[in-house]
Parts: C-alpha cells; structure tokens; sequence
C-alpha cells in the first residue's frame, strides 16, 4: 500500500508519494479537485496523512471518495517533526515529515465531524445568526422608541397633576395641646 503526505495550502499543495516499490515521489499541485483526480484518483488505495487545517476537510473527503483512506492530524502534535530536519521549513520537507510520521505512526489523528454532526452545526449557526440579528433589531427598535415613550409619559403625568382637583386638609384645633 502507498504512504502518502500532503502538505496542504490554499492554492498549492506539495505530495511526498512512497509507492509499494519503494519509489519515492515528490510533486507539487494545484489544490483543486480535478488535480488531486487527476494525481491520485488511478492510484492504487493509500494511506495519505494530512494536518488539520482549513482546506483538510474537504481535501480529506474528496480522496476518501476516490478510495484511499486519509487521517487528518494535530499539526502542533510535536513529536511527529521529530525527523524533521534543523534546516529551513519548506513546503517540500514538511510533506516528507508528514509521510515520515504515518510510516513511523508518530502522529495524533483529530476528531472529524460526521454528515450528521456538521448539518446540525451548520444549522445552529444559522439560527445564531438570525437570534442576533432579532436581538440587534430589537434593540435598535426599543432605543428609536425610548425617547418618545418617555416624553408620553412625562405628558401624561403633568396632565394629570394639573386636572386633578387641588384637596386642602385642615387639622381641627385642639385647645390647650402644643405642636410638639
């Protein structure tokens, strides 16, 4: 069975490929479903090791569909640089440091959501969006509001106070008491 690391970017992706002759391949591509088909859709199945990043999941779906089995990884999972060189950080190094650590099984794969979990994911995002948003709206409403509610009520009062009939209350005089 091939051994496979891709270093993915967003544009480009660098592939270190150990076929089961021993052939070491090293190539660059365009990070696009039709040039992972093209590169690795004849291939016989592979394990192909990749970091968790923004492009990992659908990259790892795309080459599950096309029969290889993929692990997504902790790229901050030290010990699989371990055989990494002290050199420069390339794109081409780290492929071969990601095939190094599936041959040598120095890795920590991550959780992947299933179909079901992301659907329920994708729709609580979208009902956190819409309560925000009623909530801002909301709230824009009440402080357009405020201001007039307030002056209503302060009208009302002094309407009111002014209408209502003016009580006097008179005490009955006691004789021989003193105010005290």
């Amino acid at each position: 069975m091939d051994s496979i690391g891709i270093d993915l970017h967003k544009r480009e992706s660098q592939l270190c490929i150990l076929t089961a002759d021993g052939e070491l391949i090293e190539r660059r591509i365009v990070t696009s479903r039709e040039r992972f088909t093209a590169v690795l859709g004849e291939r016989p199945p592979a394990r192909i090791l990749l970091e968790a990043a923004t492009e990992s999941e659908w990259v790892a779906r795309h080459l599950e569909s096309l029969g290889h089995t993929v692990i997504v990884v902790d790229p901050s999972f030290a010990a699989m640089y371990a055989t990494r060189s002290k050199r420069v950080k390339t794109d081409k190094r780290d492929a071969r440091t990601l095939y190094e650590a599936l041959q040598l099984g120095a890795y920590r794969a991550i959780h992947r959501a299933s179909d079901a979990q992301r659907q329920v994911r994708a729709q609580l995002a979208v009902r956190d969006a819409l309560v925000r948003t009623r909530t801002t709206v909301r709230g824009d409403h009440q402080g357009v509001r405020a201001p007039r509610r307030t002056a209503d009520s302060q009208r009302r009062r002094r309407t009111h106070r002014d209408q209502a009939p003016r009580v006097t209350v008179t005490r009955p005089r006691v004789r021989g008491a003193r105010p005290v």
